[in-house]
């Protein structure tokens, strides 16, 4: 299956919300997702925001997975963290490997930002 990973910026307001509809839908939680969405002025800040990354899995243009993440900066040494907050691909496009190309698409970002490490929290 052919599909395409794209780093989401300020300008890709239409695809967070995609992604937004994606979550709600894949997580069941469209109250937290879908229903009270922000402004696009929020999402474009927050999409250009330096510490904040979103990352899409599209096929034919239509997005079928996606990831946040968050660079937490550390106190403790000068480095960084990236935090996986939300990973999720829609049910029929599962064990294709999308959800690892999203998370791949952040080790050059996490590289880049001097991060020595990628991590998730499991959920369940």
């Amino acid at each position: 299956m052919n599909f395409e990973i794209k780093r989401l910026r300020g300008n890709d307001i239409l695809l967070m919300r995609d992604l937004l509809e994606c979550f709600g839908t894949e997580f069941n939680e469209p109250d937290t997702y879908q229903e009270k969405q922000p402004s696009d002025q929020y999402l474009g800040k927050l999409l250009d925001s330096p510490t904040f990354i979103a990352v899409v899995a599209r096929v034919e243009n239509r997005v079928v997975g996606g990831l946040t993440a968050y660079e937490l900066k550390k106190f403790e040494q000068t480095r960084s963290e990236i935090y996986i907050y939300d990973l999720a691909v829609k049910e029929s496009f599962r064990r294709k490997g999308i959800a690892t190309a999203l998370i791949d698409s952040l080790k050059p970002i996490a590289k880049e930002r001097n991060a020595w490490v990628i991590f998730v929290q499991r959920s369940g």
